[in-house]
């Protein structure tokens, strides 16, 4: 993942300069860690105990470890997509299904893949294909979304974004 100073420093990624099939730059994170899972559930109040507790998670539950969260998850992914646009762009839409758990060990690529692109309004849109695959290929989190990136020349994103009608 990107410092925070690196964010601030980001060169704009232009409607210009993707192209349908690239894969966008990826976020690595990991390897996860108990203290990692813990201090999110500590942090949004979950204290369900499949998120912390190791040895209810295995054997109550009869799950491989404790569990990442989904609400983890759902924070991740719009954090990525608003990255990739900034610092002129927005991250408009979403949509990703939990597939299968992440544990303390596993390793996360969170990715992009351009599956389409469109100019509406003076405006760019790039459809893209997401994923959070784990170290065994395995895609946790598929999903897809649409950002709006800036075109070379063309009009300032506004703030706040207002899509234009259909």
């Amino acid at each position: 993942m990107p410092t925070q100073e690196e964010l601030r420093n980001k060169e704009q990624t232009y409607y210009d300069d993707v192209e349908v099939g690239q894969d966008l730059p990826p976020y690595i994170i990991g390897p996860m860690t108990p203290t990692h899972l813990f201090r999110w559930s500590a942090a949004i109040e979950n204290w369900h105990r499949i998120h912390y507790d190791q040895d209810f998670s295995i054997y109550h539950d009869g799950l491989p470890n404790i569990l990442a969260q989904g609400s983890w998850k759902q924070s991740v992914m719009p954090q990525y997509l608003k990255d990739l646009c900034l610092p002129n762009g927005w991250a408009w839409k979403v949509q990703f299904q939990h597939r299968a758990m992440i544990v303390p060990g596993d390793t996360i690529t969170v990715s992009a893949k351009v599956t389409n692109k469109y100019e509406k309004d003076g405006l760019g849109f790039v459809e893209v294909e997401t994923g959070m695959t784990n170290q065994d290929g395995i895609n946790t989190c598929p999903g897809n979304g649409t950002i709006v990136l800036p075109i070379k020349g063309g009009k300032e994103i506004p703030y706040p974004f207002v899509a234009p009608e259909e």
